[in-house]
């Protein structure tokens, strides 16, 4: 009898002892894949130049929205399949007027439209993407140029860019429009209250210079980003070099940020500032570069907002007024620009675009200071608009090394604003590793970084495809709504008109 109580106290420890091991092992979370490892899939030729702007993905219907200015359209794609993507019924907007972006949040699609005459107020139109119907329009500022979504999908914010006509005797003023979905009403904030603030935001190098514009007129909002609590916008101010702060709860602009300039002639900034040198060297020159961020993105690290901004460049080209001018064009202080450095022999800086609304410090006539547009990088911005870490010349190091016959559109670039890095977007990997893509629009390419400590990204790879032409828009489809069940990073190419897919492959 002992005998038998032993055996089955033994057998009743080993079936809890098993139980308990099953129990623990059950409860360890599975260690998580911060992989990236993104391959080419496929590509979809939407059309020609102009066909494929921004895309939006829903992960209810499968379905992918791209802007097609090219037709006047939204064209829409089943991706179940990302390898045999299957083309649905466009969206026709030609009544409404051109499309420049679309968002998706909750099965709507929200599309930016500007009006057929660009400096009269836009709309942004609102579909159901379960059968693409029209739910609601609304008004909104003077060219809508990008739309989005507040997190929690409660608010649609647009940032209207309000350029002015060709002969520039109508500018309508930047404007930022914010939809409650809960009530239908629309908010169109303007930056009035900032036209006292022109002379101390100048002196931190803000840009008004429109002829007789006032700062409000001026402003030419370009891209949103929101937090994850859907309280607080930023938006880039790209040729005003220089950023707002939108509070979403009491709808008003609570602050502008201004950007400064770059010194090129540090180590870490060089760059190749000429087109017909026959060479492709980096170089520290006695230049600054302007901000002007395109796109942005706000991404949240261990507690803390992060803006991270693409530094296109951009000026102001128009019949009634333009800004452009080359370095030889400039008469330059030979104090500080030396005859005998040559400075505006075109192997050296007199290639290089300009602007002459800024460098004349003491106004006597000719320039103190050269500028250039855009930084040639990416930049990784405080929530109160404290550069927190500039690429540098990483993005030229890298494409010049790993792709030499890409470098700046094969040095065509150099002279201008180099690679043009354009669209940026994040990938965050189980709150432990956060990827960035950053679209260059002048070598066909995508670079990715590891920003998961943002004060000192690292770099990983270049993505491209071969066909694809200046990418417009990148647009990460995490792996928990992706048809594949991966990572996706979505890349719109303007002037191929093709919408290519990377898979993050585990």
């Amino acid at each position: 009898m002992k005998k038998i109580n032993t055996l089955l106290l033994v057998l009743c420890i080993a079936i809890f002892s098993s139980c308990d091991n099953d129990h623990n092992s059950n409860s360890q979370d599975t260690p998580l894949n911060t992989t990236v490892n993104f391959q080419y899939k496929s590509t979809i030729n939407v059309g020609g130049e102009g066909a494929s702007e921004i895309s939006a993905f829903d992960a209810v219907t499968n379905k992918l929205y791209v802007v097609n200015v090219a037709s006047n359209q939204i064209s829409v794609f089943d991706i179940s399949d990302i390898n045999a993507p299957l083309q649905e019924a466009p969206i026709n907007l030609s009544v409404y007027g051109a499309p420049n972006s679309v968002a998706v949040k909750d099965g709507k699609l929200a599309i930016a439209v500007e009006a057929t005459v660009k400096q009269n107020p836009g709309k942004i139109l609102v579909y159901n993407t379960a059968d693409d119907s029209l739910l609601n329009e609304y008004n909104v500022g003077a060219l809508p140029d990008m739309v989005t979504f507040s997190k929690d999908g409660n608010l649609i914010i647009s940032a209207n860019e309000g350029e002015p006509n060709d002969d520039y005797t109508v500018d309508p003023m930047g404007t930022i429009s914010i939809i409650d979905l809960a009530d239908s009403t629309t908010t169109t904030l303007d930056f009035t209250s900032f036209n006292a603030q022109q002379a101390a935001l100048e002196a931190q190098g803000f840009r008004v210079f429109g002829p007789g514009a006032t700062l409000a007129q001026d402003v030419e909002p370009e891209y949103v980003a929101i937090s994850e609590d859907s309280q607080t916008a930023w938006v880039s101010l790209q040729e005003n070099n220089g950023m707002a702060k939108v509070n979403l709860i009491s709808k008003t602009i609570e602050a502008i940020y201004p950007f400064g300039f770059k010194d090129h002639s540090i180590a870490g900034n060089e760059l190749d500032v000429s087109d017909k040198d026959g060479l492709t060297t980096l170089k520290n020159w006695p230049v600054f570069g302007m901000y002007q961020p395109d796109a942005i993105v706000n991404v949240n690290i261990n507690g803390t907002d992060y803006i991270i901004s693409a530094n296109e460049g951009d000026s102001r080209d128009y019949d009634g007024f333009s800004e452009e001018d080359r370095v030889d064009d400039l008469t330059l202080d030979e104090t500080i620009f030396p005859l005998t450095e040559d400075y505006q022999n075109e192997i050296n800086l007199g290639r290089l675009k300009t602007t002459k609304t800024l460098g004349d410090i003491d106004n006597d006539g000719d320039n103190d200071i050269i500028y250039s547009y855009g930084a040639r990088s990416f930049s990784v911005w405080s929530a109160n608009g404290n550069l927190v870490y500039d690429s540098g010349n990483s993005i030229a190091t890298e494409t010049l090394a790993l792709t030499p016959n890409r470098f700046n559109d094969e040095d065509k670039r150099s002279d201008d604003k180099g690679a043009e890095p354009e669209a940026v977007e994040v990938l965050n990997i189980g709150n432990e590793r956060y990827i960035l893509f950053v679209g260059l629009e002048r070598t066909d390419q995508v670079m990715v970084y590891d920003i998961t400590n943002p004060t000192a990204p690292t770099f990983l790879s270049i993505l491209s495809h071969a066909g694809d032409e200046a990418p417009e828009g990148v647009l990460i489809i995490p792996a928990i709504t992706s048809p594949t069940g991966n990572d996706l990073l979505v890349v719109s190419n303007e002037d191929s008109g093709t919408v290519s897919f990377y898979e993050n492959e585990q």
